[in-house]
């Protein structure tokens, strides 16, 4: 690791209780969240760092919108090379874009009114567009209302995704290619980062960088650092200091909560002055500037919004409130205990029973099904011990979901031709690596969970509720643009002659 150096330690040396960390590992478990990878430090010294099987310290993870803090940190280098001003209209430099764009209001944002989220119009979804060019399907952009920019926030994720654009079309190189020039390599950020593609060609800046999550601990602690690295300013401080500061108001509803506490440049604030890099799924770098504190957890926690809050709030409340300014008494029995709880943590399992009277009963059993809104046909339950499958039929034909009771069984997902290098496009023979786990949360219903880990993330659920000769079926996904196919209700009926 080049630049500044990283120093382990245990927690008691920097303040910080291992029983605390132990207590906050149980909260992630008890809320069953699919946690992937944890790094605790102070200063420049990280005294916890964990990685949930299969995940590990060199896997290349998707931090979604976390994308878009590394976004702000490239438009700082820009407006440091003299390469923009921040209050230059966003319109100066995408002329052609805006050539069928009446609005004015959307003429006149600034570069500085995308990265505070305050832009003129409400933006369009662009996944299912079938846009050959989204930095101009952003520009062209109909919707009827707008509002003065830089007024008022809202969340607008491809116009960071244009401001993204931008720093490529400056600097005629992607994004992450001029981050790597300016920063990266100083500070030890993987030469293996990269970013997925849209549709047009440019970065998927606002959604798809991927990286170690040491490499986003590297670019927090240098943000935290206020643009400096191993005494050396690379970034100017002012910047810095804006992007990571209250730049608008986003709580419009008057609720005090984790994210409310307002918006920087592409950064979210939160308690205590803190800020943090946002991603979808909780992908988090949480920076707390008064105790000198980082936090990156990296997770698939897609559709669990209401426990999201219990990530940030536990670790506010167990590590940050309760740090001390002075090292504490090595407390070997509490470091022991925290790293014999840790080593038992691997990926989330679906909860519930491994064994059922009604395993024997639908086992080989195929079920006809009535029309549904996931195209199933047929489908097929066969167990061999605490392995099961998942034998269904729909448009794309046979398929087969290999699944753990109790445990991960690590295998691709059988649809075929979700994104790949660009996003929202057709990749033909490209499937997504999942872990699949099922359990019985009743006596005749079986639950199947899927999760997708790759360089797209997302999770589903397959539920299957059984009586006499006729199966009720219920599937929901959580996921970006993928597993369509994968949601509503269904009814099956039993066949003749249908055990294998």
């Amino acid at each position: 690791m080049s630049g500044e150096f990283i120093q382990y330690t245990s927690p008691e040396k920097v303040g910080i209780s291992s029983g605390n960390i132990e207590k906050y590992l149980r909260i992630l478990e008890q809320n069953k969240l699919a946690t992937h990878s944890l790094i605790l430090a102070r200063g420049n010294q990280i005294f916890f760092e964990h990685y949930w099987e299969p995940f590990h310290k060199d896997f290349l993870h998707r931090m979604y919108s976390v994308s878009k803090s590394f976004v702000a940190i490239a438009i700082g280098f820009l407006e440091q090379d003299g390469l923009i001003d921040l209050d230059d209209p966003i319109s100066k430099y995408f002329v052609q874009e805006l050539e069928k764009q009446p609005d004015v209001n959307m003429h006149n944002q600034t570069i500085r009114h995308m990265l505070m989220m305050s832009t003129a119009k409400t933006p369009k979804g662009w996944f299912k567009a079938g846009t050959e060019d989204r930095v101009r399907f952003y520009f062209e952009n109909d919707t009827k209302y707008s509002r003065p920019s830089g007024t008022l926030f809202e969340y607008d994720s491809p116009g960071s995704f244009v401001l993204g654009a931008l720093v490529e079309r400056l600097t005629e190189m992607p994004f992450m290619e001029y981050l790597r020039e300016k920063l990266f390599r100083e500070i030890g950020v993987s030469e293996e980062a990269y970013c997925l593609k849209c549709p047009g060609g440019h970065s998927w800046g606002d959604s798809a960088v991927i990286c170690r999550p040491i490499d986003l601990f590297l670019v927090a602690r240098f943000m935290l650092n206020g643009g400096r690295w191993n005494g050396k300013q690379l970034l100017n401080e002012e910047f810095v200091k804006a992007a990571t500061t209250k730049q608008i108001d986003n709580n419009y509803l008057g609720i005090h909560d984790w994210n409310t506490q307002g918006y920087g440049y592409l950064f979210w604030m939160t308690y205590q002055n803190s800020f943090f890099f946002n991603g979808m799924g909780s992908q988090y770098a949480v920076c707390v500037p008064e105790q000198d504190l980082i936090m990156v957890i990296n997770s698939d926690n897609q559709g669990k919004e209401a426990v999201r809050k219990d990530i940030i709030d536990s670790f506010f409340e167990l590590i940050v409130n309760q740090a001390t300014d002075v090292p504490l008494p090595e407390n070997h029995e509490a470091q022991y205990s925290l790293m014999e709880y840790a080593k038992r943590l691997k990926l989330l399992t679906q909860p519930g029973e491994k064994d059922s009277t009604w395993k024997e009963k639908v086992h080989g059993v195929t079920y006809h099904m009535n029309e549904n809104p996931m195209g199933i046909r047929t489908f097929k339950i066969t167990f061999e011990g605490d392995k099961g499958c998942f034998a269904y039929t729909n448009e794309q034909g046979d398929k087969e979901l290999y699944f753990g009771l109790g445990y991960n069984e690590f295998g691709v997902f059988p649809q075929e031709g979700y994104s790949d290098e660009v996003g929202s496009q057709y990749a033909s023979g490209n499937y997504y690596k999942c872990a699949a786990s099922a359990a019985w949360t009743e006596e005749s219903k079986l639950q199947i969970m899927v999760q997708i880990i790759d360089r797209y993330f997302g999770n589903m659920t397959i539920t299957l509720g059984f009586k006499d000769g006729e199966a009720g079926v219920f599937m929901h996904k959580n996921a970006e643009c993928f597993l369509e196919e994968y949601q509503g209700y269904g009814m099956g009926r039993m066949c003749n002659e249908t055990r294998s």
